[in-house]
């Protein structure tokens, strides 16, 4: 299943190359929501309060309820999560926070499980170079992404894995290491990172895997189905 990504920063719906450089800014947030709001699943994640430099909280409270999404950024406690989720959001994206002294922080993670309920939680497993990254794919831990999956597995109802090599460039994304944190879980996986063609979510579609779809809708070298 392709789910469209909608990436919030300075008020505005926005793509970035590698988590960094701003490739595309669109002020017309209506035209992006009413473009998706009839996929069953959307991705919308705040990147001001990921990055802590601000939130979209009021972008996220006029569209979640318009929208079966799930939304992510900058959640770092159980009462934001609420929060989330009192805003519309189906389900929440955890992903930094659920990292600490270079481990999964079990404790935090059974904690936003207890709050929301672990079917509420999608657990982001960020990887670079073959290991774990986390704050804003800057900081690299000394784990792998399979290994984080088995860690956290308990304490969610879903895995989004990003393939950080591979984001924002439209080459392609890497289907074998998303296939590997697939077999490690019995937990839903959807995947991101350079998914580009629809060749490329048919094949994660035939294991089960989702795909999180921004860059290549967004410049439209990917076109969108219609859906009724």
């Amino acid at each position: 299943m392709l789910i469209p990504a909608i990436d919030l920063k300075d008020g505005a719906v926005v793509q970035l190359v590698q988590g960094e450089t701003l490739a595309i800014r669109d002020d017309d947030i209506e035209k992006w929501v009413k473009r998706f709001e009839r996929f069953p699943k959307v991705q919308v994640i705040d990147l001001d309060a990921a990055m802590g430099s601000g939130d979209n909280l009021a972008i996220v409270r006029r569209i979640a309820p318009r929208l079966a999404c799930r939304v992510g950024g900058g959640i770092r406690s159980g009462a934001r999560a609420k929060e989330i989720l009192a805003a519309g959001a189906r389900q929440i994206i955890a992903g930094s926070a659920l990292f600490k002294h270079g481990r999964p922080d079990l404790a935090f993670a059974e904690e936003l499980a207890a709050m929301v309920g672990a079917e509420h939680v999608i657990a982001a497993v960020d990887s670079r170079g073959g290991k774990v990254v986390i704050h804003g794919w800057k900081t690299p831990l000394p784990i792998t992404a399979i290994e984080a999956v088995h860690a956290l597995e308990p304490f969610c109802g879903e895995f989004l894995y990003t393939h950080v090599d591979a984001e924002g460039l439209m080459g392609g994304t890497n289907i074998p290491a998303i296939l590997a944190v697939r077999q490690a879980t019995s937990r839903r996986v959807t995947a991101a990172g350079g998914i580009t063609t629809q060749e490329e979510i048919d094949e994660l579609g035939r294991h089960e895997v989702d795909a999180v779809v921004g860059m290549a809708v967004y410049t439209g070298k990917l076109i969108l189905p219609d859906l009724p």
